[in-house]
């Protein structure tokens, strides 16, 4: 079992590790879901995933997106997947996503990916996936 810290970590770098890391077998917790960040302008972000929640057909059976944090990470990791396939499907049982730190987890190696840090960002533009939510109407418990 790995449990990936994403903190400070840009979301689709740690969702590609991640969802490699379950096709091949291995069960993946992912901590710290709300400080996941999404590079680019702040503003325009939030405007489209305002734009992509109203963007809907038959409203009763169009898709849903998620407010909260962890299962907005795990929405992008899925993305990921073969998901029209079995073992898409089985590999995304094997992924749980958390706010926050678990005690369960506090005594456990977490690991750092050096190559997916917002640290190597050439500009400050960015945007927690926890700003995200709360902007479109989400909770977080902390």
């Amino acid at each position: 079992m790995k449990v990936y810290n994403g903190e400070k970590m840009l979301l689709g770098r740690l969702a590609t590790t991640i969802a490699k890391q379950a096709l091949l077998g291995e069960e993946v917790n992912v901590v710290n879901c709300e400080k996941v960040v999404i590079s680019g302008n702040q503003q325009q972000t939030i405007n489209y995933e305002i734009h992509r929640r109203k963007r809907k057909g038959y409203p009763l059976k169009s898709a849903t997106r998620s407010r909260l944090p962890d299962r907005f990470v795990r929405r992008a990791i899925r993305g990921m997947l073969p998901w029209k396939q079995e073992r898409g499907r089985e590999a995304f049982k094997r992924i749980r996503c958390y706010t926050g730190m678990p005690e369960a987890f506090a005594k456990q190696e977490i690991i750092v990916m050096k190559e997916a840090s917002a640290l190597k960002l050439p500009t400050l533009k960015y945007i927690t996936v926890g700003d995200i939510c709360k902007q479109i109407g989400g909770r977080i418990n902390e």
